[in-house]
């Protein structure tokens, strides 16, 4: 009986995880990826569970594999570093670069706060730009190192998103200053699983923008305890 329960209890959470990744518009490979399911439960899911005006899309085709996308724009570069401090944030991305992040990032407990850390990015940035497949592969991205990498300017203590091949050296977007780049380590996972926000949206409330510096969230000033 235990060992049935097990099984019913996994296979409910990966059933779970499926149903927000669909509300999130993500693609099926997206969804197989991260939960485990075949392409037939999730094709179920979607005819039992999203009816026909939801108003979610179901996407087709590739999903999207270009680093270029996060650094196109000044806005872009100031959402791209508020979602990278709230990934490290929720534990979303190891303290140490994986080899193979795209085979071995994705899982169930780290998908569901992958759904938490981007439904906090969506709710604390006043014009959010960044689709959740587009998170996806931030967080695969940042998880490797080898085509974006996390840093803490020296200066005040930013942190940002840049090209490790990049030509030129980029600019906090915290201070102005060229950013002097040094090595940022993500937060620790916590080891209770945060609560969802879902159960309590208002637990995170919506901040404004100040001036011309871009919304004032993680991207700017991340805690002294997410230290290096």
């Amino acid at each position: 009986m235990r060992l049935t329960d097990d099984r019913y209890s996994r296979d409910r959470l990966r059933l779970d995880l499926a149903l927000r990744l669909i509300q999130h518009e993500a693609r099926t490979q997206t969804i197989r990826r991260w939960t485990g399911l075949t392409d037939d439960r999730i094709r179920k899911l979607y005819r039992s569970y999203v009816s026909a005006g939801a108003g979610v899309r179901r996407h087709r085709g590739k999903s999207p594999r270009q680093a270029e996308f996060f650094m196109r724009s000044r806005p872009m570069q100031r959402d791209t570093s508020a979602l990278a401090s709230i990934l490290s944030m929720f534990g979303v991305l190891p303290q140490a670069p994986m080899a193979d992040a795209a085979r071995i990032l994705p899982g169930v407990a780290r998908g569901e706060l992958l759904c938490d850390a981007f439904e906090t990015y969506q709710r604390v940035t006043p014009r959010p730009q960044i689709t959740f497949e587009h998170a996806v592969y931030l967080a695969t991205a940042l998880a490797s190192g080898a085509e974006l990498q996390v840093h803490r300017c020296r200066h005040c203590e930013g942190l940002g998103v840049a090209d490790p091949i990049a030509l030129r050296t980029p600019e906090c977007l915290a201070c102005g200053r060229p950013l002097r780049l040094t090595a940022y380590r993500a937060a620790p996972a916590p080891a209770v699983p945060l609560p969802s926000l879902r159960a309590n949206p208002a637990a995170v409330p919506r901040v404004g923008r100040t001036g011309a510096a871009g919304p004032k969230v993680g991207a700017d000033r991340i805690p002294s305890s997410l230290g290096p």
